[in-house]
């Protein structure tokens, strides 16, 4: 998976495969031994855990940066490569 950002120990990564049905565009954080999928949308938390302040980190993350998480999300479903984003600081 692409890692489009990191910060505060956070990896944030965008993963889209066309086999797998991706219902939502989504991101995959990971801290320390913990992972989680996020909506994009909304920062929901789809799938998995961190840690309530990550998780908090990663949803001001992905409100501030959703216009940007959205075109990732569309080139990676042509088969593109993702850019990098901004990390929270």
């Amino acid at each position: 998976m692409p890692t489009i950002s990191m910060f505060y120990g956070i990896i944030i990564l965008l993963f889209f495969e066309i086999k797998e049905k991706h219902h939502l565009p989504h991101i995959h954080a990971r801290y320390q031994g913990s992972h989680a999928s996020i909506a994009i949308e909304d920062g929901t938390l789809l799938a998995g855990e961190l840690p309530s302040r990550q998780l908090r980190m990663v949803q001001v993350w992905v409100d501030l940066h959703r216009e940007e998480l959205l075109a990732n999300w569309e080139i990676a479903k042509e088969g593109g490569e993702p850019f990098r984003i901004e990390p929270l600081r």
